[in-house]
């Protein structure tokens, strides 16, 4: 019983407008691995590194249960880093630096100890990539999800197009949601995406909660309120960890229990724009994670008499 996290690991730049960070860790893999880790081990980790990449870094993933024996390390090349800086509103931020580095030659290798993983969590990669990675596992896993973006909306939309026909979930957010599909109301939206082969759809909408969507069943968890937000980087993949670590626990691929599993994931989420990169992620109790969900329970819990 686990679970596979295929995505990038890198060292990010952030600037918000409370603070800013000239080297902390983050990828969608690392984000991901953090947040499921709180509900499945091992997480079994996909990814690349170079020669920059901490050991101490290496050992707190680990002390989590996250495996690393899919993780290539590359010696004579630095990792992936990202720098960004986020705008008042905390919605929309500027890319100031991409440097793949070791992240342009990743070919991601399914070890043989991870082939009886029941859950694949495929983050934002060309879908080729993705592709290659449902290839190589001998047995379908029971649930596989995939994270996208836009640059691949309009730049690999025929290996978009192939890969959701292969797996169970798709997340996106609202504003990729609508560019794939070219409607603007997202439940028509959605249905055009399901159209396209997920069981399932996650849209994201940021600080305005998620919706999950089924056939015609829908889905909508609200985001926490936060008095403060420190960094949103990486809460959509937290969000996904979250998501995916209840599944696997649980072992439930229904969709009452993805309603559940959207609420962990939105708590998960919560916990990660607290403080920057995966700080937060790092030192979080049970205790927490339980007390968060149920503030969110709490949040939507009305009694109503119809007369």
């Amino acid at each position: 019983m686990s679970l596979i996290c295929v995505g990038s690991m890198a060292y990010d730049a952030i600037e918000t407008p409370f603070g800013k960070r000239e080297k902390i860790v983050g990828g969608s893999a690392v984000y991901v691995a953090y947040a499921a880790s709180n509900f499945i081990k091992p997480v079994n980790l996909v990814s690349i590194i170079g020669n920059d990449f901490e050991e101490s870094e290496i050992k707190a993933l680990e002390s989590k249960g996250i495996s690393f024996e899919g993780v290539e390390r590359i010696k004579d090349k630095k990792s992936f880093f990202w720098s960004g800086r986020y705008h008042l509103d905390m919605n929309t931020r500027d890319t100031l630096v991409t440097d793949l580095n070791v992240l342009a030659d990743f070919n991601p290798v399914i070890p043989e100890n991870f082939q009886d993983s029941d859950f694949l969590m495929l983050g934002n990669l060309h879908p080729a990539t993705q592709i290659s990675v449902i290839g190589q596992m001998i047995n379908r896993p029971r649930l596989i999800a995939m994270d996208s973006m836009n640059y691949w909306i309009s730049s690999a939309l025929g290996d978009l197009k192939r890969v959701l026909t292969m797996v169970d979930v798709l997340m996106v957010n609202d504003a990729e949601a609508r560019e794939l599909t070219g409607e603007y109301s997202l439940v028509k939206a959605a249905r055009k995406i399901l159209e396209l082969g997920p069981k399932f759809l996650i849209i994201k909408k940021g600080e305005h909660g998620a919706l999950l969507f089924h056939g015609y069943d829908v889905f909508f968890a609200p985001a926490l309120p936060l008095e403060d937000v420190f960094d949103p980087t990486g809460a959509g993949d937290t969000f996904a960890g979250g998501f995916m670590g209840h599944l696997a626990r649980t072992q439930d691929i229904s969709f009452e229990n993805m309603k559940t599993a959207v609420i962990v994931g939105s708590a998960m989420a919560s916990f990660c724009v607290e403080k920057f990169g995966p700080e937060r992620l790092k030192e979080i109790s049970k205790g927490e994670i339980d007390d968060r969900i149920r503030q969110f329970i709490d949040l939507v819990n009305f009694d109503i008499a119809l007369v």
